[in-house]
């Protein structure tokens, strides 16, 4: 239920818990992490671009703002690029998977025609608020069913664990037991625990995490 390296879904199709983080170099190209625009810290708030995180609440031109980079990401080779939910409280959750899964030079189309706006929404695709209390809840549900199908080094997530909108929380690299994801272990858990998992995700979704805060 971590991110370690490289990218891997937990479930077939992309469900569920993964191993990965996105590549620096694709970050890069994204252009997200830097251009006059601070990471600032990441809080339940905002996870923005902007040095002023939290500054803003929830509102209509922020909204706005956010539609309309959301859009010039679909229009500039991620067609599937949800629009981010905007919470009351001002948290951020962006459709994070559709930008793992573009290509270097998409992403550089990306970053050449909707960086400014993406800033100006302080938008930055990967950089989510923590993860919500139903997610973390739902979460911890599921590690522990794993835990009790064998998967014993699958711990609780919290909400500082790294997690993808709509694909819930991954593994890390010793969370994953011997021969990998295909063990007979692995798949035995996956089977046993698949309502709470398939639980785990359902609250991942941007419907869901946009009802939190």
């Amino acid at each position: 239920m971590r991110h370690t390296s490289s990218p891997a879904p937990r479930l077939p199709g992309g469900a569920g818990r993964m191993v990965g983080m996105l590549p620096v170099l694709t970050l890069a190209a994204l252009g997200l992490l830097g251009e006059g625009c601070g990471s600032g810290a990441r809080t339940a708030s905002v996870p923005s671009l902007s040095s002023a995180v939290g500054s803003h609440p929830a509102g209509g031109s922020r909204a706005a703002e956010l539609r309309v980079a959301a859009q010039c990401v679909r229009q500039h080779g991620i067609p599937g690029y949800a629009d981010p939910v905007l919470t009351p409280s001002g948290a951020v959750y962006s459709d994070a998977r559709s930008i793992q899964d573009a290509s270097p030079s998409v992403l550089d189309a990306v970053h050449a025609a909707c960086g400014s706006l993406l800033a100006r929404a302080r938008l930055n695709p990967m950089n989510e608020p923590p993860a919500a209390p139903q997610l973390v809840q739902a979460g911890v549900r599921a590690a522990r069913c794993m835990r009790a199908h064998g998967l014993s080094n699958d711990a609780d997530p919290t909400t500082h664990t790294p997690y993808t909108p709509g694909h819930g929380f991954g593994l890390s690299a010793g969370e994953v037991p011997a021969g990998g994801k295909l063990s007979h272990g692995f798949q035995q858990a996956i089977r046993a625990c698949q309502r709470l998992d398939a639980a785990e995700i359902r609250a991942s979704t941007l419907s869901s995490l946009g009802r939190d805060g």
